[in-house]
């Protein structure tokens, strides 16, 4: 993952899923959530599988914006607000977001 420059925002979040693992529920999710690249202003859009041992999450999720307008247009784009609402809530068990600027 390239450095995060000054002013650029990485949202993050790790976060397990109440479907069964391998589970055509939980293939579905993850498709969806990986829709979320199509909304304007993400960049370096990345999910993943998380392996370390050392925590009870089983996915990663990170994309970058340019600065903190762009985040929080994300944040507010209805496409968002209807993920949140329709899969986020109802199919995540537990959840960790992360969300930082360079120092």
């Amino acid at each position: 993952m390239p450095t995060l420059t000054p002013g650029r925002v990485r949202h993050g979040v790790v976060f397990t899923l109440k479907h069964a693992e391998g589970s055509p529920e939980e293939a579905d999710f993850l498709r969806a959530n990986a829709e979320l690249a199509s909304i304007p202003g993400v960049e370096a859009f990345e999910l993943m599988r998380e392996v370390s041992p050392k925590n009870p999450y089983r996915f990663a999720l990170t994309m970058e914006f340019v600065d903190r307008a762009a985040y929080d247009a994300y944040s507010a784009h209805p496409d968002h607000t209807s993920f949140v609402e329709g899969r986020w809530v109802p199919e995540v068990a537990d959840f960790l977001e992360l969300d930082s600027e360079a120092l």
